[in-house]
């Protein structure tokens, strides 16, 4: 195995050109374990870490730019206000010393279906940044899981930045798992508000191929807080509405069996999930109505 170290961002791009094989790596907290245990043995790996444009972010009116190695204690500690679904998201990651070192970046690199970022990325409508010497692009975050641990990425790309539009309503996520630290998602849901659209985003973890939106779901619920004047008044959801947003979220679901968990507890879980956030995020938005539809 032979190491690259660049110094910069074009000679990383330079290096990813020469050897498209290479694996980028900066916190490692997913790469270290495959390697140590044997399940991937790359010809190159390329550290990044001395690259201090992955480590920055900028938060500007409506978006904010996270580099791709803002590690996750940062977001939790400095960007919960624009970035509040995330920020619930990487709380839950590990342990303290691995969210020191892991970061958004990393989690879309290996696209692990259990990734805890990519529910609130979904929910938020994030779009990837990926370079390379032919260029830039913005991948919608719909597009970038394309299999079961595989990515949007050409070989030859790197993830630069992570761009998501600032809170414009209240954002939630939770994750099931087998103990209440340093624990792989049996299942995870992330839901975000965005009033002034008047529009619902979702994401679920670990329960499909890839992470997914509870697209059917967020449709039902959409046209019932349409035709119901739920925006306009702030009043209560219904027992039936609450019910039938969880029914359709579970039913999004495509999981497996697995020592974490079956696919029954899973899709019932992810159910649970959705009408939990789902309340907790209406009776947010009925609290300070106001705000939220006018930005101010």
């Amino acid at each position: 195995m032979e190491f690259l170290r660049p110094a910069t961002w074009e000679e990383a791009l330079a290096a990813k050109a020469e050897y498209p094989e290479a694996l980028p790596i900066a916190g490692g907290t997913d790469v270290m374990v495959e390697i140590n245990f044997d399940h991937r043995r790359p010809e190159y790996l390329m550290d990044l870490t001395r690259i201090g444009l992955l480590y920055a972010w900028e938060v500007g009116e409506d978006t904010t730019v996270l580099g791709a190695a803002v590690p996750y204690t940062d977001i939790v500690e400095r960007l919960r206000g624009p970035l509040p679904g995330l920020a619930l998201a990487s709380h839950t990651v590990a342990s303290p010393q691995i969210r020191n070192r892991g970061s958004v970046g990393g989690n879309l690199g290996t696209a692990s279906p259990a990734g805890d970022a990519h529910p609130a990325l979904l929910a938020a409508g994030a779009e990837v940044e990926a370079e390379s010497v032919r260029g830039s692009r913005m991948i919608p975050i719909d597009a970038f899981y394309t299999g079961v641990k595989r990515n949007a990425l050409a070989p030859d790309e790197l993830i630069k930045t992570i761009r998501i539009a600032n809170a414009t309503g209240p954002q939630q996520f939770s994750k099931v798992g087998t103990r209440n630290a340093m624990v792989i998602a049996v299942c995870a849901f992330g839901t975000a508000l965005h009033p002034r659209s008047r529009t619902v985003r979702t994401g679920i973890g670990s329960a499909a191929p890839t992470p997914v939106r509870a697209k059917a779901a967020e449709e039902f619920l959409c046209a019932a807080l349409e035709e119901g004047g739920f925006w306009e008044s702030g009043q209560a959801l219904t027992p039936s509405v609450v019910r039938e947003f969880g029914v359709l979220a579970a039913a999004s679901c495509n999981p497996i069996d697995d020592v974490r968990g079956t696919a029954g507890y899973r899709r019932h879980a992810v159910g649970v999930l959705a009408r939990r956030q789902l309340l907790w995020t209406w009776e947010e938005y009925r609290g300070d109505r106001g705000r939220w539809l006018t930005g101010g």
